[in-house]
């Protein structure tokens, strides 16, 4: 429904996804995106892993026309800038050189979840309705409501960063490095589009992971066993303590998404001589496959290439999903077929000094961000038109 110019939309807050009601979320978010799935918040905040606690209060966006809902947004108080993916640390430390408090902000992302993707569910005739400076507004009176500092908003997609462009919003870049099925029939399909080299080189590593002994399972949903998903949690563990870091998830977490999005969880396990060594966890979207966690104990040669990688693209193109994004950085999957791809990010800086800091930073960093991007696509190992290379 359009906006009418005497009624403008009012932006207020709720501090749980309770809050809002599952019809209410699913009537703007839908069911296709499992990141946005009114289930997957409800996870997070009733295991703990988004709380006061841990710097995630959650603090989700309710955008609203009269008073009827016409849009919602996943959003949080933060008090740490970890888990984000977009990393503003540098930030925060000038703020504290000069005395200033950077914390708390108000983040709008999916936590955990480097991926693209709506953040901003609003109401398609209330969208179509909206100029492009509506939503930055909304976001600059509601900051100064909450007295944070700033907004953050991460890994929009195309349709939310149309309503993002303003000149006094800083806008920043990132590349990741996403797979692209282009209607491969099987994991030997893939291969004959990559370089001869580059293909001898990723069957060399398949083989050296077989001849090790290793075997691979897929488990789906509700057949993921308790003992499976305990294995995995384990692995999921000792891949942020050998970092030095507790995880940011805890096995409630896993149990309830086992639970509550089934159609949506895929967990693949090495074994070597009958006993799981590693695992890696995926989540299916309406055409996409995300690669989200993984870990192990004793390394083996090429095991995280074939398990988060190869057994990924396998896994997409036995489900005819047209792509796959493993996660965040990561230029060695390039050699593996996986594209640069541009994120982007989205920051409203209160402070008059800092906003102009940060944009010419921000500047600085998209030049070398695209010059990444485009020496990344020289570099990638598909075989041109022609004579096999």
């Amino acid at each position: 429904m359009p906006v009418p110019e005497h009624q403008p939309l009012t932006i207020t807050t709720r501090d749980s996804i309770e809050g809002i009601g599952q019809a209410q979320w699913e009537a703007l978010a839908g069911k296709a995106n499992p990141f946005l799935r009114y289930e997957f918040f409800a996870a997070l905040e009733q295991s703990g892993c988004t709380s006061a606690e841990t710097g995630w209060q959650p603090q989700h966006l309710v955008i609203q026309h009269g008073d009827a809902v016409v849009g919602v947004a996943p959003a949080y108080l933060k008090t740490h800038s970890m888990g984000e993916y977009v990393f503003d640390f540098a930030w925060a430390e000038a703020y504290q050189r000069h005395g200033l408090p950077y914390y708390p902000k108000l983040l709008v992302a999916v936590p955990f979840t480097p991926s693209r993707g709506p953040r901003l569910l609003i109401d398609p005739a209330v969208r179509a309705s909206l100029e492009t400076g509506d939503v930055p507004t909304l976001l600059d009176n509601l900051i100064a409501d909450l007295g944070v500092h700033s907004w953050h908003l991460l890994f929009p997609d195309a349709a939310d960063q149309s309503l993002l462009h303003q000149e006094t919003e800083l806008h920043r870049i990132g590349c990741q490095f996403h797979w692209n099925n282009r209607s491969y029939q099987d994991f030997e399909d893939f291969l004959t589009a990559l370089t001869s080299r580059k293909r001898k080189a990723i069957r060399k590593e398949r083989r050296q992971v077989a001849e090790q002994g290793i075997s691979f399972s897929r488990f789906h949903g509700r057949d993921i066993s308790d003992r499976v998903l305990s294995t995995f949690y384990v692995f999921y563990q000792a891949t942020y303590l050998k970092r030095g870091q507790r995880p940011y998830l805890n096995k409630d977490f896993f149990e309830q998404v086992r639970e509550r999005l089934p159609e949506h969880l895929t967990l693949i396990m090495a074994s070597h001589q009958g006993k799981m060594i590693a695992g890696a966890l995926f989540m299916s979207g309406e055409d996409t496959l995300y690669g989200r966690y993984w870990g192990c104990l004793d390394e083996y040669n090429f095991l995280h290439f074939e398990t988060c990688y190869y057994q990924g693209i396998e896994l997409a193109i036995d489900r005819g999903l047209a792509r796959f994004d493993a996660g965040a950085q990561g230029e060695h999957k390039l050699i593996r077929g996986f594209e640069p791809v541009i994120t982007h990010s989205w920051h409203g800086i209160v402070h008059p000094g800092f906003q102009d800091a940060i944009a010419r930073f921000t500047e600085e960093e998209a030049r070398h961000v695209m010059a990444y991007a485009e020496d990344a696509l020289n570099a990638l190992p598909f075989r041109q038109a022609g004579p096999d290379q």
